[in-house]
């Protein structure tokens, strides 16, 4: 590797905001906040919205979308094509 062209990677504490619940991993991001961590660390921390512990694909609270709904409406609202000849 080239010397002085990669960002420096730290541990960073990221905080779900949705959940309520936060990791330590390893970031290239760098906040002014700072956090201390269960090993008595103090460590940088990034707020998000939303993670893996609060995203519907990774928690399986995912919801049905009526498609059949929205044809019949889109149907009712400009009419079934016809067949152009």
């Amino acid at each position: 590797m080239k010397p002085r062209i990669h960002p420096v990677s730290r541990p960073v504490v990221y905080r779900d905001r949705a959940a309520g619940t936060a990791f330590l991993t390893r970031s290239t991001a760098d906040s002014a906040k700072h956090v201390e961590w269960e090993d008595g660390n103090t460590y940088p921390v990034i707020d998000v919205e939303i993670s893996s512990e609060s995203h519907p694909f990774y928690t399986g609270a995912t919801r049905v979308v009526d498609t059949a709904g929205r044809v019949e409406r889109f149907e009712r609202r400009y009419g079934k094509r016809g067949s152009q000849g």
